[in-house]
């Protein structure tokens, strides 16, 4: 029996196809030095009473910050409030990486 989800939604923990394409970028970036270590969903960060932020990657870049990257096909405003929330508690560098023709468009918070 196959688990099913609402329409739109992806079982935990499963890639859509702009993560997924994040996820090669990511590894191409491993492959060169830039990027240590990345993990998808590797992370929940707790932002008030039962209000978690789960970010798509934590990333440790070749100084070794830890960055954490959400990333987008397009952004609502709502996770731009949920990341900038995010970025006002906890000491990572924060990026909202938006999917654009042929590349990738990047906040810094």
């Amino acid at each position: 029996m196959r688990k099913v989800t609402a329409k739109g939604h992806l079982k935990t923990s499963t890639m859509n196809k702009t993560e997924a394409a994040y996820a090669n970028r990511l590894e191409l970036l491993l492959r060169t030095g830039e990027v240590l270590w990345y993990k998808f969903e590797g992370v929940r960060l707790r932002l008030a009473d039962d209000s978690y932020f789960k970010p798509d990657f934590a990333v440790m870049v070749k100084d070794g910050t830890l960055e954490i990257h959400e990333v987008k096909g397009f952004w609502r405003e709502a996770a731009k409030v949920r990341i900038r929330v995010a970025a006002d508690i906890y000491p990572f560098r924060f990026l909202a990486v938006k999917a654009e023709k042929g590349g990738w468009e990047v906040e810094i918070f």
